[in-house]
């Protein structure tokens, strides 16, 4: 998907890059309503666009919706820049482009959130947009909730209430042997031996394992701790603690065979 060469059918592989002088040059046209230098303009920052919503691949997305909308933030883009502020085009371009791609995944969530609660979410992001343009910083919770006339836990609450949500499954690091899952960062204080001797009698698997197995399985399923925990308790990285507790996983899982 990502060296895929044509787009929402565009050749991204002949997609035009323009120099800041044109793109300077360009603007100060667009500003005069040359919708030909507005058409050059854009078509010259479609790169930008294919390198903000790599971002989003692996999401189930398809890349030619994700590719549209990114362009609706460029256009918005456009619209909005100031060429007086100094600020290259691209810095300003990115955030919209991925805020509206958020907008899109949130309004396309399976997960559905109460339309009161999403216009709060929303009109909360317009503020911060706004607020960031003119002041050059992001406001604070509490310039939010004062503008929107609501509770500062309101605001907080929405913007939860629209992220989207992420498998347990997704990987967020891979030494090139083995990944580490979302899944692994998890503490779940209820998995306690007790639990376990519910269902299963693991002493006797325990005793075939060596002893760095042995502390981090302990660690992990009787004492709930987390994987970066077991590695800062016992010295070595958290890629060697998810091999090392995958390995005696499968020895446990032979033992009960």
């Amino acid at each position: 998907m990502i060296n895929k060469v044509e787009i929402c059918g565009v050749n991204t592989s002949k997609l035009p890059v323009l120099t800041n002088k044109e793109k300077d040059e360009l603007f100060i046209k667009i500003k005069q309503g040359d919708e030909e230098a507005r058409n050059e303009f854009i078509r010259g920052n479609l790169r930008l666009v294919l390198s903000v919503i790599q971002r989003f691949y692996g999401r189930g997305e398809n890349p030619d919706d994700l590719f549209q909308i990114g362009c609706i933030g460029l256009i918005k883009s456009i619209d909005n820049f100031d060429l007086s502020q100094g600020v290259q085009f691209s810095t300003y371009a990115v955030p919209m482009i991925i805020g509206e791609i958020r907008r899109y995944l949130r309004d396309n969530n399976s997960i559905r959130v109460s339309r009161s609660v999403r216009d709060l979410a929303y009109k909360t992001i317009q503020f911060k947009e706004k607020h960031n343009k003119e002041k050059g910083k992001e406001p604070t919770i509490e310039e939010i909730a004062k503008e929107l006339s609501v509770e500062k836990e309101e605001i907080a609450f929405a913007l939860d209430a629209i992220q989207t949500p992420v498998s347990l499954q997704e990987p967020i690091y891979n030494d090139g042997v083995e990944s580490i899952y979302i899944m692994d960062q998890v503490k779940d204080s209820k998995n306690s031996d007790e639990n376990w001797a519910e269902n299963m009698t693991i002493e006797e698997a325990l005793k075939r394992l060596n002893g760095k197995e042995k502390k981090i399985i302990i660690k992990r399923y009787f004492d709930g701790r987390t994987q970066m925990e077991v590695a800062d308790e016992i010295g070595i990285s958290q890629a060697q603690v998810s091999r090392l507790e995958k390995n005696a996983l499968e020895n446990i899982k032979r033992y009960y065979k």
